[in-house]
Order: C-alpha cells, then structure tokens, then sequence
C-alpha cells in the first residue's frame, strides 16, 4: 500500500493566507509556509493499485491491457488532478499603490503569480485604522506547471508500459474578509472567504510494451491519446495572523469541492472523477519597508 503521506509533488498552490487588508503602499511581505494537500479521489484510486503488482506488470516483456492497467492508469490521472502530498512554499509581495499589491510565490516547484485589490476598510499603512476593523479584498492567482506524473510515485516504474504526461493552469479567485487585531492590523487577523478556482488539464497516454488481444491469437500495440479538459473546484477557508513588530505566525486551513468530469482512458473507456480537498498550512511572514502612505 503507498504511504500517501510521503508523497512529494507539485501540487495546486491554493493554500489561501491572505487578509482582507492588503500590503501598504511601498511595503514588502516576506513569507514561507508548510502543508499538504489532502484529495479524497487520488487517495481512493491509489488505494486499490500495489507497488508489488506495478513491480511485477513492469518486469514482464509484454503487458496485455487489463484490470490492473486500467486502475493505474486511473489513478494516474486522478493524482495529476490533484496531487496527494506536503507542500512548501515562499513569496514576497509588494504594495504597489495605495488598495493594491502584487505577489510571486515558488510552490512546490511551480510559479504563482497574484494580485490583490482592498475593496473595503482604511487605507493600510496610514495608521486610520482602528482595533476590530473589518477589510475586505478580492485578488486573482495564475498558476502553469507540467507533470511528469509517474515521475513523482511508485508509477513511475510502469513508464516503459504506459507512459503518462499533463500539463496544467490554474486560475485561482479569493475573496477575503478580515478583522484586525489592533489598529491597522498590528498585531494580526482572523480572515475567512470563499474562492473559485478553475483548471485547465492536458494530458496525454502513451504505450510503450502494452497489448491488445484481438482474437486468432493475434495481439496488438493499444493506440495513444492526447486529450484537453477543464474543470471548476468551490472552496472554503479561514486563516489567521497572530503577532507583533511586523513579525506573524499564520495558520491557514482551505476545503474546496470539484466535480473534476469525465477523463477518457486507453480503448475509449472513460471514467468520471469528484471529490473533496483540504489544504492545511502553517507559516511564518516577516513585514519589511516603511512604505509610501506612512510618509504622507
């Protein structure tokens, strides 16, 4: 049985640690956080496919297509939707005007970029604010990575049979509330909302030393396949800031439920995936910068 929890991979960077308040005009954020992302669907297919019986299927000098490929080859699919494993990550982001800012984040091998706009509550960094505040914002996140997926577990040794590549962007939507503790946020938030995100798939099947029984004692090599797909996960999620002298600890925790669709498998089978996620996280995030509004 694969222990899941060992499993390192690049996983959707939707962990959500923003407030509602926003980085102030000409301040920088510093951070890094540690989680994982828990996916009931790949838990489930991995569950039914051994390392035993890959280790076996991949010793052979030819594989017929059967139940045991068919299985892998869901499971495959379903991790690269949604990576089962720990994550980590770090950013920086910068207040580029006043309700504004900007962010790059390294997740767990992918690049993350992202914008925030402060819609609601004082100004950051001006020092209007008060204790018990309320912020709101809503942002936008774009994420692209590619998935050497039998790369990342035990699959990886079924790769001369079958091999298995993705591609994917996601496109993440938060909107956050928070309320301050302290003026300005000055000694953190609680922060809570809802988000949208959307995936674009592309994943391709490609056989290597894998059969089709025809009749007549006859076999032939199983056909390839490339196909796109995209799909829509709701989520969940509440986080909080707690500290002081612009040095936080911020635990974080996301839920998000997707109805991932209907994914074509070699022979025209198709299988359909859905499914809930939790995203956890703990990090640190250090304030860096005077910035502009303070000097007004």
């Amino acid at each position: 049985m694969v222990l899941l929890a060992s499993l390192a991979s690049c996983t959707a960077p939707r962990s959500i640690i923003h407030s509602g308040r926003v980085t102030p005009h000409g301040q920088f954020k510093v951070g890094a956080n540690f989680g994982g992302n828990l996916a009931s669907e790949p838990i489930g297919e991995l569950k039914d496919v051994t390392e035993d019986a890959i280790k076996a299927l991949a010793n052979r000098d030819s594989v017929y297509y059967d139940g045991l490929v068919k299985s892998a080859t869901k499971a495959a699919i379903a991790y690269s939707l949604d990576p089962v494993g720990p994550t980590f990550d770090f950013y920086v982001r910068y207040g580029v005007l006043p309700r504004v800012d900007v962010g790059y984040k390294y997740a767990s091998g992918v690049h993350v970029l992202d914008a925030m706009y402060q819609f609601m509550g004082p100004e950051a960094g001006t020092g209007a604010g008060a204790n018990l505040d309320w912020y709101g914002s809503l942002g936008v996140q774009y994420a692209g990575q590619k998935s050497d997926i039998f790369d990342k577990i035990f699959l990886g040794k079924l790769t001369p049979i079958l091999e298995f590549k993705a591609t994917r962007k996601d496109i993440l939507v938060p909107l956050v509330f928070s309320r301050s503790f302290g003026p300005d946020e000055e000694f953190g938030n609680i922060s809570f909302g809802v988000a949208y995100n959307h995936t674009f798939v592309e994943y391709g099947l490609v056989p290597g030393r894998l059969y089709e029984k025809i009749g007549g004692g006859k076999a032939v090599q199983l056909e390839g396949l490339t196909r796109k797909q995209s799909f829509g996960s709701y989520g969940l999620f509440v986080n909080g800031k707690i500290g002081v002298k612009r040095i936080y600890l911020l635990p974080a925790l996301s839920m998000f439920y997707q109805n991932y669709g209907t994914f074509e498998l070699l022979k025209s089978e198709t299988v359909d995936y859905s499914g809930i996620t939790i995203v956890p996280s703990i990090g640190v995030q250090i304030g860096l910068g005077q910035g502009k509004s303070s000097k007004r």
